[in-house]
């Protein structure tokens, strides 16, 4: 409410006049989220606008870690289990030390991080495209926020296309949002026992190896199916493409830049594409999606039952039967989300499935990758993908902490009975 009142003055528009009530309220949402946009952030609002985008996207990123991280601890404190991450072991009780000990270290990662990609993005601005000191320094602060926090909001008409084949600019994109992206609890853990990994939780093996495996198939999986394709990868070289093909791979994941016209990718791809954006990222992060350790749970209780195996076992530790459900409840919703959502925009506009699927699953997943039909949609349109951005960025963390906190024993079992599955 406050960002939208903000973008609704009409400084922060270039031009006559302020922004209209949906325009400002859509592109506050999706800075605070990371979303899709319907204007373009370049040439629709002004310095005074883009600045309000900026600090949505800095306060939206470290707001969302922050209260995922301390709803962790409230949770694993109310269970009574010892805490996994080395952000909830810290300590026995959430007093006012642990409060301020979890927003200090957040705020100084994400710090850290944006200066870090705002010095080589400024530079690269400043030595290869001769812009100014100061324009470049602003480019490279804009971009890091945005890609730390997974906003992917860019001062570009054509978002990053233009820079397709330049690593300088590709790359730390992708690491900045992939740092944001991998969860405050696993970076606070590897920044303490970065060498003794044996020593690392269940979380943080699971968060880096399936964010690991998930980079390279959407990697692989995107670069091979564009690979000819003249309209994307096509009319680059070999090193192009693979610099483009793993930016394409990467982003998905709720980081929402992108090198290439996502309008003109074959349907496979935007398919591929939609898996990536409904996973998302780790838990306790900017990202949003249903989660890495969400998707690596479920993987691992197909992978029990069709061993026909009791026990969810996983890198020699047992995986509790309450965290599956909530793994598979969560999952569900979010498929319920998308498929409901879905259904509602193919009724009430002309798109196709593909297209249609697309929006709802980057709008879920708070990614802000979008075919080009944001802008297109009715009013009503609009409005679900506002709230689809909200309940992506927020519904999985506190549907997983509101399941925790409401576990409670049984005193009595009723008699079994299997019905029949499958």
């Amino acid at each position: 409410m406050i960002g939208t009142l903000f973008l609704l003055l009409p400084i922060a528009r270039k031009g006559l006049g302020g922004a209209p009530l949906l325009t400002a309220l859509f592109t506050a949402t999706s800075a605070l989220c990371g979303g899709t946009i319907v204007v373009d952030t370049s040439t629709y609002w002004s310095g005074f606008g883009e600045v309000v985008i900026l600090l949505l996207a800095q306060i939206g990123g470290f707001g969302i870690m922050t209260a995922a991280s301390l709803l962790g601890l409230v949770a694993s404190r109310r269970l009574g289990l010892r805490a996994t991450l080395t952000a909830q072991a810290e300590t026995s009780s959430l007093g006012l030390g642990e409060v301020r000990r979890v927003i200090t270290t957040v705020a100084v990662f994400s710090l850290v991080f944006e200066l870090v990609t705002a010095v080589v993005l400024a530079t690269r601005w400043w030595l290869a495209y001769d812009e100014s000191v100061l324009r470049s320094v602003y480019l490279g602060v804009f971009h890091s926020v945005t890609a730390y926090n997974n906003a992917g909001f860019a001062l570009y008409p054509d978002n990053m296309v233009r820079f397709a084949t330049d690593p300088w600019i590709s790359l730390p994109l992708m690491l900045g949002s992939i740092a944001g992206g991998i969860g405050f609890p696993v970076l606070f853990e590897l920044s303490r026992e970065l060498t003794a990994s044996r020593r690392w939780s269940l979380h943080t093996k699971l968060t880096l190896a399936t964010s690991a495996a998930l980079i390279v198939v959407g990697t692989v999986a995107v670069t091979a199916l564009e690979w000819t394709n003249p309209a994307t990868l096509g009319r680059f070289s070999v090193s192009g493409k693979l610099i483009a093909g793993f930016f394409q791979g990467v982003t998905p994941r709720t980081a929402g830049f992108n090198s290439v016209d996502y309008a003109e990718m074959d349907r496979a791809t935007l398919l591929v594409t939609d898996v990536l954006m409904f996973i998302g990222g780790g838990s306790g992060s900017t990202a949003g999606g249903i989660k890495v350790t969400t998707f690596a749970i479920l993987g691992m209780v197909i992978y029990a039952q069709i061993r026909g195996e009791t026990d969810v076992n996983v890198l020699r530790r047992r995986i509790p039967t309450a965290t599956q459900r909530q793994a598979l409840t969560v999952a569900l919703i979010g498929v319920g989300a998308v498929m409901t959502s879905t259904i509602a925009l193919l009724v009430v506009t002309p798109f196709t499935l593909d297209q249609v699927l697309f929006e709802v699953t980057s709008a879920f997943g708070t990614v802000g990758l979008s075919t080009g039909i944001t802008a297109k949609l009715p009013v009503g349109g609009q409005f679900l993908i506002i709230f689809l951005m909200v309940l992506g960025r927020l519904g999985p963390i506190t549907l997983a902490s509101a399941l925790a906190l409401r576990e409670r024993p049984i005193l009595y079992r009723l008699p079994e009975e299997r019905p029949i599955v499958g």
